[in-house]
């Protein structure tokens, strides 16, 4: 029978991402103990072992040990005989050896080394799922969907994901030269990259034209749920008034915490399933519904997603999609709609186990499919016309014009107050950033049929 967990009653975290860091984890202690009698346990569970390959194992694990070429420590051939075993279920479970957990559970915390983006597999190679804002990665121009080739001068394939991500971290200020392929281009890329400390800052917030509110989340975090609900609040209080419509920007969010997705869900909620976990165990069913309270107070709200969009990203974009309480626009999701156990081992290391599936409140499963937009919106690249492209000519583009002669608009002018100057950069934003510019003409026209039908 499944259990229903509400947002306030969560004591487990799940963390959720996709490929080398993250995946979604539910933190799992375990221990084994030596059993005089285990014979008995494991009937009494039922487990078959099989035999003759657990034989084949054990010679193949001798002759390697006495025949290979160079002496090889016998830890090492466990470790990696444990490390093949996970890596051939599926892109997202792993072993992760003691100096990689302990590098997982900082990246969780927001703080870490590297290039500053998330990473899976792919035919062989590392596929970049999405670069992490404000990192050399991003940047550097790192694009989701570039699938990396070489790492230096050594080739990845051949490579588990766990010794690509260890070859691209290191000391922060050294630098690491990746040869990608890149859909459209002729030939592959090389891009060099310095390494730094990767301080990821989950949530931004800044207020857009017409008392729209934009919020931007680059990473599910433990306090993301919160600081988004204190993020609105300071949006309306600056703007002087409450805000008539939000643009949630999920674009190359790879996803994090599940506990956090939960709860920026529910913040636009006020009853209705969020989402649910499937899998063959128990633990492994899991129910999450919002409680009342929608921070927005039922105005409208844009989702943006794109294709770096994975996990915790389109739990959120599922969720309010189902319940109708958005439209999501922009382009297809990843589709990482499964859930990863993550269990400690006594010698420090663990296990990430992928153990069920995710599914939105309609029941529909994300894996493999993505979260599809309500309303698409294409990678396109707009450039403005400069206005010296333009035929109409003013007065003060003739030759000896007389100049205004007004003191005080003289003064005005060369003193611009920060409202102007911000009100600037947003032009330059929306200039840029095409889907940003929809969406937020997207949210007026729902704000303005909303208050045509009071």
């Amino acid at each position: 029978m499944e259990s229903c967990v509400s947002t306030s009653g969560l004591k487990k975290i799940m963390l959720i991402g996709s490929g080398a860091v993250l995946g979604a984890l539910i933190a799992v202690g375990t221990t084994v103990w030596a059993d005089k009698d285990a014979g008995s346990v494991a009937q009494a569970e039922q487990v078959s072992l099989p035999l003759q390959e657990l034989r084949a194992f054990v010679e193949v694990f001798e002759r390697v040990s006495h025949d290979y070429v160079d002496e090889i420590d016998d830890k090492k051939l466990l470790e990696g005989a444990i490390s093949g075993m996970l890596s051939n279920l599926d892109p997202h479970s792993a072993y992760l050896p003691p100096t990689d957990y302990k590098e997982m559970e900082e990246h969780t915390r927001g703080e870490f080394g590297g290039l500053g983006m998330e990473v899976g597999m792919e035919d062989g190679f590392v596929k970049v799922i999405s670069p992490i804002d404000d990192t050399p990665a991003q940047e550097a121009g790192i694009q989701s969907g570039d699938l990396i080739i070489k790492l230096g001068k050594e080739p990845v394939k051949g490579k588990t994901l766990s010794e690509a991500v260890k070859i691209m971290r290191g000391k922060p200020g050294t630098k690491l030269t990746l040869t990608i392929v890149r859909k459209g281009e002729d030939g592959p890329i090389r891009v060099e990259i310095t390494r730094a400390v990767i301080k990821v800052k989950s949530l931004k917030q800044r207020l857009l034209k017409d008392n729209v509110g934009y919020a931007r989340i680059s990473q599910f975090q433990v306090r993301t749920g919160p600081d988004l609900v204190k993020a609105i609040t300071k949006l309306e209080k600056e703007n002087g008034a409450p805000l008539e419509g939000l643009v949630l920007d999920l674009r190359n969010n790879p996803g994090g915490v599940l506990n956090a997705a939960v709860q920026v869900s529910d913040a636009f909620l006020n009853e209705g399933l969020i989402v649910y976990t499937e899998g063959r165990i128990k633990n492994s069913k899991m129910r999450f519904e919002a409680e009342k309270g929608d921070v927005m107070k039922g105005k409208p709200i844009v989702v943006l997603i794109n294709e770096g969009s994975a996990s915790a990203s389109e739990i959120v974009a599922g969720a309010l999609q189902d319940q109708k309480r958005a439209i999501i626009a922009g382009r297809t999701s990843f589709g990482k709609g499964s859930v990863q156990t993550l269990l400690q081992l006594n010698n420090g290391a663990a296990i990430k186990v992928t153990t069920a599936r995710y599914y939105t409140p309609s029941g529909r499963s994300i894996q493999a499919e993505g979260i599809k937009p309500d309303l698409e919106i294409e990678l396109v690249k707009v450039q403005k016309v400069e206005k010296e492209n333009l035929t109409n000519v003013k007065e003060s583009d003739l030759a000896g014009h007389l100049e205004n002669g007004d003191a005080e608009a003289e003064q005005a002018s060369d003193k611009k107050d920060e409202k102007t100057k911000a009100a600037e950069e947003l032009e330059k934003l929306l200039d840029k950033d095409y889907e940003l510019n929809e969406a937020l003409r997207l949210v007026k026209a729902m704000s303005l049929a909303q208050q045509m039908a009071k």
